[in-house]
């Protein structure tokens, strides 16, 4: 029995309730981020850092619990290396007396500490940040873009640079919307899911490809109903142990790398849509043919069909 016979699933046939609702999420995050904004932590704004060497491990709730009744507010608590080195981060501006006056709200707890140091992120250097992880994530979608449409064929690479930019302003609206903290973890995850999504995509392109020049019957609505059957259980299969770990992650790791399980997670699930319901949907969109899968015809060998199977070599790229 062929591939068309054995009748896969018509993932295909959702694609216009598939692009309704993608449409709908993007202006609805790009709307949520012009209006909320994103909640800039200080790794963007500026802030204080204190740090300090206690002679016992100190329990990390207990320090925000003591920092909330002295009146702080918009701060992080966090080990700083080891167990007794503790990190305090504030969004108020650095002064001459911030740190003792944390240092003073802390003593009331009885433990034993020693300042040692403290020091203040200008918001010259988070303006500098905003612009630079900008300009990063949109380096990563170009080079997406050109190394796609080079391995593949252009309209793959169009197919794969939107679905990542889809991913990544749903990821955004959602934390605008929620007001969750943006940082630099936040940022690092969010080029974490670029390439997780990515990998995906290109996972189910590559088998696209390989039936295109494989299955000499069925349109491309069929091949790519096809190619996401058959790697549609290695697709959840490795979405469903990553998000066993970022799980785990978000709910043992502490408050340092909450919000960047919390992203990695969002991007994952939105990923794992994005790279059937999306990029799919786009080659279909793109109108992508056989043609476009076709090797090139070497000199004399022009009684050759131009759908034979690739050298070993290249189906290894």
């Amino acid at each position: 029995m062929s591939e068309l016979e054995k009748k896969p699933f018509d993932f295909m046939g959702f694609r216009k309730a598939a692009s309704v609702l993608s449409i709908a999420l993007v202006i609805a995050s790009i709307a949520l981020l012009a209006v909320r904004g994103l909640n800039l932590g200080m790794d963007f704004t500026g802030g204080t850092s204190v740090e300090f060497e206690y002679t016992e491990a100190p329990s990390l709730d207990n320090i925000r619990g003591q920092l909330d009744e002295a009146g702080f507010d918009n701060f992080v608590v966090q080990n700083f290396g080891s167990d007794t080195t503790i990190l305090i981060r504030l969004a108020e501006a650095g002064n001459d007396e911030l740190a003792v006056e944390v240092a003073d709200a802390l003593q009331k707890g009885g433990a034993e500490f020693e300042l040692i140091s403290s020091e203040f992120i200008g918001s010259q250097v988070g303006e500098q940040l905003k612009e630079d992880s900008g300009l990063g994530l949109l380096l990563a979608l170009a080079v997406v873009l050109i190394y796609v449409g080079m391995r593949f064929q252009f309209k793959f690479g169009i197919a794969s640079v939107i679905p990542l930019a889809h991913d990544v302003i749903i990821v955004l609206g959602i934390f605008a919307l929620f007001q969750w903290t943006f940082d630099l973890t936040v940022l690092a995850a969010l080029l974490a899911v670029i390439g997780y999504s990515l990998n995906d995509t290109i996972v189910v392109a590559d088998r696209i490809r390989e039936n295109f020049r494989k299955m000499r019957v069925g349109d491309a609505w069929d091949i790519i109903n096809t190619s996401i059957h058959q790697t549609i259980s290695r697709t959840i299969n490795t979405s469903g142990t990553t998000l066993v770990v970022l799980f785990a992650l978000y709910l043992f790791g502490g408050e340092a790398i909450n919000n960047f399980a919390l992203a990695l997670i969002i991007g994952v699930l939105v990923g794992t849509y994005s790279s059937i319901y999306v990029s799919a949907n786009l080659l279909i969109a793109l109108g992508v043919s056989r043609e476009d899968m076709a090797l090139p015809v070497k000199e004399g060998a022009a009684g050759q069909e131009e759908d034979e199977e690739p050298p070993e070599w290249l189906n290894r790229m």
